[in-house]
């Protein structure tokens, strides 16, 4: 048992997974901290909702309003004094750092040895997790620009004016769903995948396991369309004789616009009702224009084809649902 455990431990104290390790502590301390913060706000504004007297008079912040504060803050001493005191603790964690752990820095290149497990750096495990469950240029090309133009489009398609400059759950429940699902809940278990879970081969070790390079996996991935024996015998007959040869790629092609149409038609469905299922989303929803409302849907289900290709992966051990000869789903 011991031994299980100190392979975890190998893991989690390599230098390279440094970072990794620190994002484990402490994206868990500050998601509860903002939430922390975003409920006392909630309360206050619940308080202020119902009473309008208070709402008028009332100090509109959760900490206490004192006579004596100053009402113009200054740059100096306030501002720099505590950035230099952040400037100082920062210089000295990276200096302890420094001497006490080693650069992980290895050999020269060698083409003729590989390492094994070969991993990316700790910012591009997620990254190169993808790459078991999509095509390179789909992992590689297609989802890092989604998420390069989803980021850019978040001022364009966020509507509520609310929660600017301050922590609110209520006031912005459907984007904080959306970070905490996209980004903690997508885009660092990956990383955490990659980091904890793949090892030789990049195969699938549990936290625990011993990572065996000679370990053999027989993975029986199957794609969507040989679930069903979609073989194309029954679209040879109505080709013309050119393209009879071609009558099973065609075949499964065709079948994979099926289910791949019918996840963005539900998922598209099923958060609109997600948007409109209060009146103050309903509100919002309302003063979006149709570009808006499309781009918003389009990369909210392009979000979800992540885990929920992963599941398909795992559980049922789905490879592609939709496979034609230039790209694969």
């Amino acid at each position: 048992m011991l031994g299980d455990w100190h392979q975890l431990w190998v893991i989690a104290t390599n230098p390279d997974n440094i970072p990794v390790v620190a994002l484990l502590m402490l994206v868990p301390f500050f998601t509860w901290f903002a939430l922390r913060q975003a409920r006392a706000n909630d309360r206050l504004i619940d308080q202020l909702e119902h009473d309008p007297e208070l709402a008028r008079k009332h100090h509109r912040k959760t900490q206490p309003y004192h006579p004596s504060w100053q009402k113009e803050v200054h740059v100096w001493p306030y501002l720099l004094r505590v950035e230099l005191l952040a400037a100082i603790i920062v210089t000295v964690i990276l200096l302890v750092w420094a001497l006490t752990i080693n650069a992980p820095l290895e050999e020269p290149a060698n083409a003729a040895i590989t390492m094994n497990p070969a991993k990316a750096p700790w910012y591009f495990l997620g990254l190169q997790e993808m790459l078991e469950y999509f095509d390179p240029w789909i992992a590689g090309v297609a989802m890092p620009t989604f998420i390069i133009l989803g980021l850019m489009a978040i001022p364009f398609i966020d509507a509520n004016p609310l929660g600017n400059g301050y922590y609110t759950y209520k006031q912005r429940r459907f984007a904080v769903w959306t970070f905490l699902i996209g980004f903690e809940g997508i885009w660092l278990v990956l990383t955490m995948i990659g980091t904890f879970i793949r090892g030789p081969g990049f195969m699938w070790f549990w936290p625990t396991a011993t990572w065996d390079p000679d370990r053999v996996e027989f993975l029986a991935n199957r794609n969507l369309d040989q679930l069903f024996g979609i073989n194309g015998k029954w679209l040879a007959h109505i080709l013309p004789a050119s393209q009879q040869p071609y009558a099973e790629i065609w075949a499964k092609g065709l079948f994979g616009i099926i289910p791949v149409t019918l996840y963005f038609l539900v998922a598209a469905w099923g958060f609109h009702k997600i948007i409109t299922s209060t009146p103050y989303s309903r509100k919002i929803f309302g003063r979006m224009s149709l570009l808006q409302v499309v781009v918003m849907v389009v990369l909210l289900v392009v979000m979800l084809s992540m885990p929920l290709t992963f599941f398909m992966r795992h559980l049922f051990r789905i490879k592609y649902v939709w496979e034609t000869p230039w790209f694969n789903l």
